[in-house]
């Protein structure tokens, strides 16, 4: 469940503000939407996974708090981001 290297690679170049940059939260957000993505597909075969289950809500409350930090800090890569990853507010 947890993402390759190449997976990682991918989300990183394409949500990275510089071409070293791993750390901001347009890719941390951009990381964790995917792990987000991969333990629900997860969750859809092994229903009763509660550990798993546990896991995706602590992920969920990781974004949401990152979003809300990048909302407050900058609105223009906040909305970009929502955009970028097809989320919803």
């Amino acid at each position: 469940m947890s993402l390759t290297k190449e997976q990682k690679e991918s989300v990183i170049s394409k949500f990275a503000r510089s071409p070293n940059d791993t750390g901001s939260s347009e890719v941390q957000i951009a990381l964790t939407t995917k792990r987000i993505a991969e333990i629900s597909a997860h969750l859809e075969q092994h229903k009763k996974d509660l550990h798993s289950r546990f896991g995706l809500i602590k992920l969920l409350s990781a974004r949401r708090r990152l979003l809300d930090y990048l909302k407050k800090d900058n609105q223009t890569r906040y909305k970009q981001i929502l955009q970028g990853l097809g989320l919803r507010k």
